[in-house]
């Protein structure tokens, strides 16, 4: 049996660069993945997307926006650390599009665990201000960042369909010189939030066992 795999674009359309994942998953529109893979758009929908997660996919690729110190629009391949719905307490908030929320809240939901999940983020160069209800438009850095996303998932989606377990390296010529990290700057050159909110954006999945920037 082929390997079940998800590709989500989260994100606020109206809030600058957090279109960044809705605008990857069009862009995909005109150059498509393999046909065995599902592609979505979520939006703000975090409930949709916990409940998706645990349709029997056994990776999902999530595509964000995630302020992280780097330079506007460097793209990151993280993956988080998965919680296990055994914690008490309350459930999970089910509102607003923050990809940690959204994790607990499925695992809270779910009876097995998660699939694999990781996140292709990018630094946003156009943060919204608390008092900005509506910022359309992605800056030319994100969209710049948009067709080097389209092509990062066309490496790491045959992949992972492949085997589920592997980690691709999307390196190119422009490599950091962190021990696991590799960046580049999309030409033109730009976070995880409760996408309900316009406040500051809340720091992405709080630990990863492996990450790459690309």
């Amino acid at each position: 049996m082929s390997a079940r795999l998800l590709v989500a674009g989260v994100g606020n359309i109206f809030l600058a660069d957090d279109a960044f994942g809705p605008e990857v998953i069009r862009a995909l529109d005109d150059r498509p993945l393999p046909s065995a893979a599902t592609v979505r758009d979520f939006g703000i929908r975090g409930l949709d997307l916990a409940y998706t997660l645990l349709d029997g996919y056994d990776t999902a690729v999530l595509v964000d926006a995630a302020v992280r110190g780097h330079t506007p629009g460097t793209l990151s391949l993280i993956e988080p650390e998965l919680p296990d719905g055994s914690a008490g307490g309350p459930p999970p908030e089910a509102h607003g599009m923050d990809p940690a929320k959204v994790l607990a809240l499925a695992a809270h939901l779910g009876d097995g665990p998660l699939p694999r999940v990781l996140v292709l983020a990018c630094e946003p160069e156009r943060v919204p201000r608390g008092d900005e209800d509506i910022t359309p438009g992605t800056s030319a850095t994100v969209r710049a960042a948009v067709r080097q996303a389209v092509a990062a998932l066309h490496t790491l989606v045959p992949a992972l369909l492949a085997d589920p377990a592997a980690t691709p390296a999307l390196r190119r010529p422009d490599e950091s010189t962190g021990p696991s990290t590799a960046g580049v700057r999309p030409a033109g050159t730009g976070g995880a939030e409760d996408r309900q909110r316009t406040g500051t954006p809340v720091p992405p999945p709080p630990t990863a066992r492996s990450s790459a920037d690309v």
